[in-house]
C-alpha cells in the first residue's frame, strides 16, 4: 500500500489505567508518534472497593485522556503528518458496560449522578455480579429454551454484559429506571468520535455482544422471554442493541468536525467500529489460524482463530465464547484467558512492600523528600530483584504449589468464586521461593487454557506473546514457554494493542482490502524466541499435576 510517509492511521488503547494512542505509518507499520495518559480519577483509587470486587471508572476519565494522548502523540510529529491521517481505530476493555441516555450519554455525566458508582462503567475486572451470573447460569440450563449460554463457554461469566447490567439494577432503583440502554466502553467511544446521538444508531461490536452478551448468528441476542425471566427491564435494553452486530473492519461512523478541531485531524476521516483490546491485540501480534495470541499483562486474554465449520459448530467448554468475525472477519475468533496474571506477582509487591507505607512515615529523623525517594525506588525494585533471585531456584526445590485465582478463574470453566492459595510453605520458604511459585502458578493457568483448547479438537501450531509482562520479563516468559512445553514468539512492539486498532483503521479506511493484508505489510518482526528448556518438561509435569490437584481441592471447598 502506498509509499511511506504517504498516509498515516492513528490507533487509540484504553487499558484498565491508561490509554495509548499510536500514530503510525500506513505503509509499513513503523511509529511516527505515541503516548501514554493515565486515568486521574482511577490513578486516585475512587470509585473503587477492592474488598468488595468493585471496579468502576468515571466516564470523563475516558474522555480526558482522548483529548489529550493524541494531542501529546500530534504534538510529537507535527501538523504535516497529522492531516495525512486517514483513519481511527479504538480498543477498550471489555466486558466494560455503562447505563446511558437514549443520546448516548453515560448517566455519570449527569450532575445527578456524577458520583454515584452504578452511573459508571463498569469495568470488566468488576466481580460485583456473582449471584447474578449466578442465576443466568441456572436459568440458561434450566427453562427449556436455547441454552444461549453454549457458544460462550457453557458458562456465563461474572464479568460480562448481562451480569452487570443486572448488577447495576440491584445497586439502584433509579439508574435502572433512568437508563435507556447500557453500552460497551469500545460502542461509546464510537458515539462519542463520530456525533451518535441515538443508541440504536451505534453500529455494536460483535466482539463484545458475541463474547459478553450472548449474541450469536443462529438467534441474534437472548428472547425476550429468557431475559424477562431474569428481569423484564431486560428486554428494553436489548432492543435498544438492535439486531445487527458488525466486525471492526467496518466504518462505524466519521469524525465529526468538533472532535477532528480539538484533535487537529482532518475531519469526516473514518472511524472503525470499536472493539477490544485483546481481539485487536491479538490482529497486532499476528495472529493467524492456528497460532494462539497470549496478551500477557495485569490479566491474560488468549486468542486464536480458525475457520468455520461447513458442518454445525462445535462449541468449546469452559471459554469465553467463540464468535464468527471478533477477531478476523471471516474466521471464528475463539478467547480464553486468566482474570489475574501480572495482577498477582503486582499483589506480592504490595505484600512486601506493606511496611514501606504503613511504617516508613513513622519513622522519625528522615527528611520527607528522602523518605518518599526510599519508597518509591524500593517499590520499583522488589519485582526485578524477586526475579533475579527466583531465577537462580530450581522448580523442584521450591516444595510450594500455587493458584493463580486470586481474582477467581476466567478459563477453563469460569468460577469468580474461586480464591487463590499456597500450599508446602515451610520456615525455609523465603520471598524468592514464594514470587516463583507465583509465577509458575499463572504459567499453569496458561497450560491449563491450552490443554482445554487442545481436547475441544483447536489446534495450536505456535504462541505468540504480547503485552507488558512478555516485553519486560524474560523470567516470567521463559517460564511460561517451559511449562507449555511451547515456543513463545515475542513481537518487536510495545503496542501491538494499538498497533492492531490502527490495521483495522488502515482497513476502514480503504488503504488495505482485508485484515491479513494489513497483518501482513504492517505487523512487528519477531523480536525474541523463547524456547522451553527440555530438561524441565518432566518436572513441570509433575508441578502441573499438582496444581490441578490442589485446584480440585480449592474448588471442592468454594463457597463453604
Amino acid at each position: 500500500m502506498g509509499v511511506k510517509g504517504e498516509a498515516y492511521v492513528l490507533g487509540l488503547d484504553y487499558g484498565t489505567d491508561s490509554c495509548r494512542a499510536v500514530i503510525i505509518d500506513a505503509a509499513d507499520g513503523s511509529e511516527a508518534g505515541s503516548s501514554v495518559m493515565y486515568y486521574p480519577r482511577w490513578g486516585r483509587g475512587l470509585y473503587c472497593d477492592p474488598a468488595k470486587n468493585q471496579f468502576r471508572q468515571h466516564p470523563q476519565d475516558y474522555i480526558d485522556v482522548l483529548s489529550g494522548s493524541v494531542k501529546e502523540a500530534g504534538a510529537a510529529v507535527g501538523k504535516g503528518i497529522l492531516a495525512k491521517i486517514r483513519g481511527i481505530a479504538i480498543d477498550t476493555t471489555g466486558s466494560t458496560p455503562c447505563a446511558v441516555r437514549q443520546d448516548c450519554t453515560p448517566l455519570a455525566l449527569l450532575p445527578e449522578f456524577a458520583e454515584n458508582p452504578s452511573a459508571m462503567f463498569v469495568l470488566w475486572k468488576d466481580h460485583t455480579a456473582i449471584a447474578e451470573a449466578a442465576r443466568i447460569n441456572e436459568l440458561a440450563k434450566t427453562w427449556g429454551g436455547t441454552d444461549f449460554t453454549q457458544f460462550v463457554g457453557g458458562i456465563y461469566s461474572t464479568e460480562w454484559y448481562w451480569s452487570k447490567i443486572l448488577r447495576v439494577f440491584s445497586e439502584d432503583g433509579k439508574i435502572a429506571s433512568t437508563a435507556y440502554a447500557f453500552l460497551e466502553h469500545c460502542d461509546w467511544m464510537t458515539a462519542v468520535l463520530t456525533g451518535i446521538k441515538d443508541v440504536t444508531a451505534v453500529k455494536k461490536s460483535r466482539t463484545a455482544m458475541g463474547h459478553k452478551a450472548m449474541w450469536h448468528a443462529d438467534w441474534g441476542y437472548p428472547s425476550d422471554d429468557f431475559l424477562s425471566r431474569l428481569d423484564p427491564r431486560l428486554v428494553k435494553i436489548k432492543n435498544a442493541l438492535g439486531t445487527e452486530t458488525y466486525t471492526n473492519d467496518t466504518v462505524g461512523g466519521y469524525l465529526t468536525a468538533a472532535w477532528a478541531a480539538d484533535l487537529g485531524l482532518p475531519e469526516g476521516i473514518p472511524v472503525a467500529v470499536c472493539g477490544y483490546d485483546a481481539h485487536m491485540g491479538a490482529v497486532g501480534g499476528g495472529v493467524k489460524p492456528g497460532w494462539l495470541v497470549k496478551v500477557m499483562g495485569t490479566s491474560t486474554c488468549d486468542i486464536i482463530v480458525g475457520p468455520k465449520p461447513s458442518s454445525p459448530e462445535k462449541a468449546v467448554r469452559g471459554i469465553c465464547g467463540q464468535v464468527d468475525g471478533s477477531t478476523i472477519p471471516g474466521l471464528l475468533g475463539y478467547e480464553a484467558g486468566q482474570s489475574a496474571f501480572g495482577d498477582v506477582y503486582a499483589w506480592f509487591k504490595d505484600i512486601l512492600a506493606w511496611p514501606l507505607k504503613a511504617m516508613l512515615p513513622s519513622v522519625d529523623g528522615i527528611d520527607p523528600g528522602i523518605r518518599e525517594k526510599i519508597t518509591r525506588d524500593i517499590e520499583k525494585k522488589i519485582i526485578p530483584e524477586l526475579e533475579k533471585a527466583a531465577d537462580k531456584i530450581n522448580p523442584e526445590d521450591t516444595g510450594i504449589i500455587a493458584l493463580d485465582w486470586l481474582n477467581g478463574r476466567r478459563t477453563p470453566d469460569a468460577n469468580q468464586e474461586l480464591k487463590g492459595a499456597v500450599t508446602g510453605l515451610s520456615l525455609g520458604s523465603d520471598a524468592p521461593k514464594v514470587f516463583r511459585a507465583l509465577v509458575e502458578a499463572t504459567a499453569f493457568g496458561a497450560r491449563a487454557i491450552v490443554e482445554r483448547f487442545r481436547d475441544e479438537g483447536v489446534a495450536i501450531e505456535g504462541v505468540i506473546a504480547i503485552g507488558g509482562v512478555a516485553r519486560k520479563s524474560s523470567f516470567v516468559t521463559q517460564i511460561v514457554a517451559d511449562v507449555l512445553k511451547m515456543p513463545i514468539n515475542v513481537p518487536a512492539s510495545d503496542q501491538c494493542v494499538a498497533l492492531g486498532a490502527a490495521m483495522f483503521a488502515a482497513v476502514a479506511a480503504g488503504l488495505y482490502p482485508d485484515v491479513p493484508s494489513a497483518q501482513k505489510a504492517l505487523c512487528a518482526p519477531i523480536e525474541k524466541v523463547y524456547t522451553p528448556n527440555p530438561g524441565r518438561a518432566a518436572v513441570y509435569d509433575k508441578l502441573f499435576a499438582r496444581y490441578k490437584a490442589l485446584g480440585t481441592f480449592a474448588e471442592s471447598e468454594a463457597g463453604k
